[in-house]
């Protein structure tokens, strides 16, 4: 009958990023190393620099901003 077996639930598959960061203590060096680099952009970025410098050090820093945001987001869903 249906419903009335058990049910095997599937193995949902993790990176291993994803198995490191339930680590607190490696989220949280993760994120302070990521914050400080941003600070670090951001400062270089006011006392201005080159303009191909400058296209580069926007990347890095929409990318260390990506890296921010998901590892916040690994937290909220652990």
């Amino acid at each position: 009958m249906f419903g009335l077996g058990k049910e095997k639930k599937a193995k949902v598959f993790e990176f291993e990023l994803e198995k490191e960061l339930k680590d607190d203590a490696i989220q949280k060096r993760l994120m302070q190393k990521a914050e400080s680099r941003v600070l670090e952009i951001k400062g270089i970025l006011r006392q201005g620099t080159e303009q191909e410098n400058f296209e580069r050090l926007g990347l890095l820093l929409h990318g260390y901003s990506a890296l921010l945001k998901t590892l916040s987001n690994v937290n909220i869903n652990k």
